[in-house]
């Protein structure tokens, strides 16, 4: 039997997971209602996972999804860490299918607000 501080942790560890699911899918939405055709959803490397992975005109986008209670919170969730795990996480991603990315890569990164807002920041980061 689980204590209760553990027991409150799975919980909200469980709704976290429910509630990326649904940014995902919203994000997915999107990026869909916009033309891109998502490849892979939750695509996973040896260098990490990438959230979503579309292509629109031979332009493929990484995604990475933040959900918080505001755009504003999810906008400052990206840290430099998680940039450069995206980047090499990317970096695998393309050495496995080679195929992919003919007009260009790039990094999107989509905020999802608790109430169901979404902003996309296209083009957010690039590898300097």
């Amino acid at each position: 039997m689980r204590s209760p501080p553990e027991a409150g942790r799975a919980r909200r560890g469980a709704a976290a997971y429910r509630a990326g699911r649904a940014a995902e899918a919203l994000a997915q939405a999107l990026l869909e209602a916009e033309g891109w055709r998502v490849l892979a959803r939750r695509a996973r490397t040896a260098a990490g996972e990438i959230d979503l992975v579309a292509e629109r005109a031979g332009l493929l986008a990484f995604v990475e999804v933040k959900a918080r209670r505001d755009l504003d919170a999810a906008a400052f969730a990206l840290g430099p860490r998680q940039r450069a795990r995206l980047l090499a996480a990317a970096e695998a991603w393309c050495a496995a299918r080679p195929g992919y990315g003919a007009a260009g890569i790039r990094f999107d990164v989509i905020l999802i607000a608790a109430d169901g807002r979404a902003r996309r920041i296209a083009d957010a980061f690039r590898l300097e």
